[in-house]
């Protein structure tokens, strides 16, 4: 992907040097590869960090040492950023809309959000009580190593995936999914989650057609890159890496099959009429 030159979003609170150190005797590197799997896999996200004793993860902290690489994967964060500003700036002025984007909180173990406590564990999460996204940069660097999923537009595919749930929020549908998730069983509430994130993943799609679009950033193999990363982010393919079968009912994100769907139909189309993931049948998502 090519952003050489490109401007960073200024849009940003870097709270990473306030974080660090070990929790619970082994690192957060410890902590997030057990809990990676949980980011998108059937329950509580922050299943895994609740089960962290709060005296630990409350313990004063070690200033966090930012590497030179750690240091690149922000500068490029910050473009991706940028181009989401961009391209969602635009796209809301054809829906006679005006956007307003989100900030990008980079921060290292754990940091205090108006959704509660995130940690590294939990993986990128977006909270629209305060209009944020989360990202521990650790998560990229686990991302390859893990699952395989490398690559600088498999990256910017999490991030824009994240801005998609924004948009959603802006949009008036992710409050609305949240509100009718909290009247269901665990069961359909599930259901009802697969098809929040699997928009997420089609206006991440979207995001890709225009950013490539307006400055012809893609290049070979990118597109690849964030297919296979929506691949072994499916559900049933952790469920089946983490224990060798996959339990359907507890699926939150989609499986496999879905998520790249609705990626490459953002991807092709561009089309945000072509993203209602709530009104069709179960067997067409």
């Amino acid at each position: 992907m090519k952003l050489d030159g490109r401007r960073e979003s200024t849009n940003v609170d870097d709270r990473r040097r306030s974080g660090g150190g070990k929790i619970a005797g082994f690192g957060l590197g410890g902590i997030l590869i057990a809990a990676l799997l949980t980011w998108i896999m059937g329950g509580d996200p922050l299943s895994v960090i609740q089960n962290v004793d709060t005296s630990v993860l409350n313990q004063v902290q070690t200033e966090h040492q930012i590497t030179p690489e750690e240091e690149a994967v922000a500068t490029f964060s910050k473009q991706v950023l940028a181009s989401t500003e961009d391209v969602w700036t635009k796209v809301f002025q054809s829906m006679g809309s005006e956007y307003k984007a989100p900030k990008l909180v980079l921060y290292t173990g754990s940091v205090n959000t108006r959704c509660g406590q995130g940690s590294a564990s939990v993986g990128p999460f977006y909270c629209s009580a305060d209009e944020c996204l989360y990202i521990d940069l650790s998560f990229f660097l686990q991302m390859k190593k893990q699952l395989g999923a490398d690559g600088d537009f498999a990256y910017a595919y999490v991030i824009a995936h994240e801005v998609g749930h924004h948009v959603q929020h802006l949009l008036g549908t992710l409050d609305k999914a949240h509100a009718q998730m909290q009247r269901l069983d665990a069961v359909a509430a599930n259901k009802v989650s697969v098809r929040i994130e699997l928009q997420a993943d089609f206006y991440a799609g979207v995001w890709g057609f225009y950013e490539n679009k307006m400055f012809n950033s893609l290049e070979d193999g990118d597109l690849e890159e964030a297919i296979n990363c929506a691949e072994v982010i499916g559900d049933n393919y952790l469920q089946e890496k983490a224990r060798g079968y996959s339990q359907p009912e507890s699926f939150t994100h989609g499986t496999s099959q879905q998520r790249m769907r609705w990626l490459k139909r953002g991807l092709s189309s561009g089309d945000m009429n072509q993203g209602d993931t709530f009104s069709v049948p179960e067997s067409q998502l």
